[in-house]
């Protein structure tokens, strides 16, 4: 299994990430974990639930009303798998909800899947959400970083190994 460690504004979180279950959602984290990912703000943070970020226009602060609504330019399938769960530090990706996938199989059941350039990692157990968005990833170390960031906080770089 690969790992990836994101170097933010308050500290180091280092993801167990689930190529062998979801090798399309990471290769596409993979991809974006050079030039894209270096430098987004997490621009979405609510405490006791999540921290998002992914979003390229977040870059830029005179974009600040639009971060959130950036994307990749281009969408990927989920990759749902039954016995991933969204846990405390789960790593998953975010889309806009359109998509419904079975519950035993994880197959597209309706909707279009609208992954690209975002994602999430849960401060606990977010289970409302097991189904809907593909976990890909775990924190394994910086847990506590994650608890810490603050809206605006940075990305510095993503070192994959």
């Amino acid at each position: 299994m690969k790992t990836a460690t994101l170097t933010t504004s308050r500290g180091a979180i280092k993801l167990q990430l689930f190529d062998e279950h979801c090798p399309k959602i990471v290769a596409n984290f993979i991809k974006l974990a050079g030039d894209t990912y270096a430098g987004v703000r997490f621009h979405r943070v609510i405490p006791d639930f999540m921290v998002q970020t992914g979003d390229p226009l977040s870059k830029d602060e005179k974009m600040k009303g639009r971060w959130g609504t950036g994307d990749a330019g281009y969408k990927i399938d989920c990759e749902i798998v039954p016995t991933l769960k969204h846990k405390k530090g789960s790593l998953a990706m975010a889309h806009a909800g359109t998509c419904k996938h079975d519950p035993k199989t994880g197959k597209l059941a309706s909707g279009r899947c609208s992954n690209g350039s975002q994602f999430y990692i849960t401060h606990k157990a977010t289970d409302w959400l097991d189904g809907i968005h593909t976990v890909f990833g775990q924190v394994i170390e910086g847990q506590n970083v994650v608890d810490s960031i603050q809206a605006g906080d940075k990305i510095e770089s993503i070192t994959i190994s």
